[in-house]
């Protein structure tokens, strides 16, 4: 029987999987994504992605309904004969993870895979969940080949990142590896393989890495800034011409949906003993507590007014997934007068319109999210706090 799709892309209209598909799509393959987020679909249908993704539109405008397909009905996986999957290993309230879930979400989705499908894991996972998933097919004597290709993307830079960055494959079988390579090659320039065990472990090491990095620098800067030095005059000192210091981080917010979550799913897998991770969590989820403790003895909070100019998880970013910018405005929503929040780019009408409004109305600016469109506002004198060095003014200023 012949195939309608080559790829059906199961939760193919989020951040992940819509920038994929219309990679995919742009090179003639024939895809269609499978989703039950209706009003996501219903974006995607009229060309324009439900979120910012450089160049993603331009895309579906040439392939929606040509090469690039969309369908709220399960029944599309059987149609395909590469079934992308970017559910990955969800936690609980105690950042442990929980398998349950994506195993409940195969065998939901299970009498839909028809024997000689190759099926591709592609969001973070477990380690080890791989291994489990081929089992669980095999247990329902499914004939389907079970294959991790990790997503390395960077919201924003998704289609252009496709293109240049490895891909990292790999699989149960030769067979199976052969026919992701074939795939994936026609969309990135190289495939590097490994095993399942293995790329699992490279994506949530590289997240878990990044994770650290960002721990340091905000380590750093706390350090620095409670004994009353300017830690970005330091940060210059160490960065310039210095090729060693390469890859140094500036301070800031070190959240979104990966890296701590990732972060912490190491931890779990080596049975709590990344003791590195743990530390960097402490240190990373509580910047915005340092930031309210610094605050407090400069500032009577109860007579300010306070606004945060940012609520992404990162610049130029729509995305408010478990952004450190919402703590910071519950913790000042405690102590403040009154607490005023703006994004360049999320919608929300709880928020004020404009940037000059929030500085307007506030006493105190806070820099939650570095967003390019930010760099040339001025502050009439109010103080600012800028933990990014996004002024070049040092953390605080007037």
């Amino acid at each position: 029987m012949s195939l309608k799709y080559d790829i059906c892309v199961v939760g193919g209209c989020g951040h992940v999987g819509l920038p994929l598909a219309a990679a995919f799509a742009k090179k003639g393959l024939k895809v269609c994504i499978y989703d039950i987020n209706a009003a996501a679909l219903k974006t995607v249908q009229t060309k324009k992605a439900p979120f910012l993704e450089k160049g993603l539109d331009k895309i579906l405008k040439k392939t929606v309904d040509k090469t690039l397909f969309l369908s709220n009905q399960p029944a599309v996986v059987s149609q395909a004969k590469f079934v992308v999957v970017v559910i990955g290993t969800p936690v609980d309230e105690y950042l442990n993870p929980k398998f349950n879930d994506i195993r409940s979400f195969f065998i939901k989705l299970m009498p839909q895979f028809r024997q000689g499908q190759i099926l591709i894991l592609r969001s973070t996972v477990f380690p080890g969940t791989s291994a489990l998933i081929n089992k669980l097919f095999k247990k329902h004597r499914k004939q389907v080949e079970v294959t991790f290709c990790p997503e390395r993307i960077a919201e924003g830079k998704a289609l252009e990142e496709l293109s240049e960055l490895p891909q990292l494959i790999s699989g149960f079988s030769r067979k199976a590896i052969t026919q992701i390579e074939k795939l994936f090659s026609k969309i990135a320039k190289e495939t590097i393989e490994l095993t399942p065990l293995e790329a699992e472990l490279a994506k949530i090491f590289i997240n878990s890495f990044r994770y650290l990095r960002f721990a340091i620098a905000n380590q750093f800067f706390q350090i620095a800034n409670s004994h009353g030095v300017e830690y970005y005059k330091i940060y210059h000192a160490i960065t310039h011409n210095y090729p060693r210091a390469k890859g140094f981080a500036k301070a800031g917010f070190a959240a979104g949906p990966c890296l701590l979550k990732d972060t912490m799913q190491l931890a779990a897998f080596s049975r709590n003993t990344f003791f590195l991770g743990h530390a960097a969590m402490l240190i990373n989820e509580g910047l915005p507590n340092y930031i309210m403790s610094q605050l407090k003895l400069k500032f009577d909070l109860a007579e300010k007014k306070v606004g945060i100019l940012g609520m992404a998880f990162k610049g130029d970013s729509d995305d408010p997934r478990d952004s450190l910018s919402y703590k910071l405005k519950k913790l000042l929503e405690l102590e403040s007068q009154e607490v005023f929040c703006q994004d360049a780019y999320i919608k929300d009408k709880r928020f004020v319109k404009t940037p000059q409004e929030l500085i307007r109305r506030s006493d105190i600016v806070i820099i939650g999210t570095p967003h390019t469109q930010y760099r040339k506002l001025t502050f009439g004198g109010k103080q600012v706090v800028d933990i990014w060095d996004l002024y070049g003014k040092g953390v605080m200023f007037k």
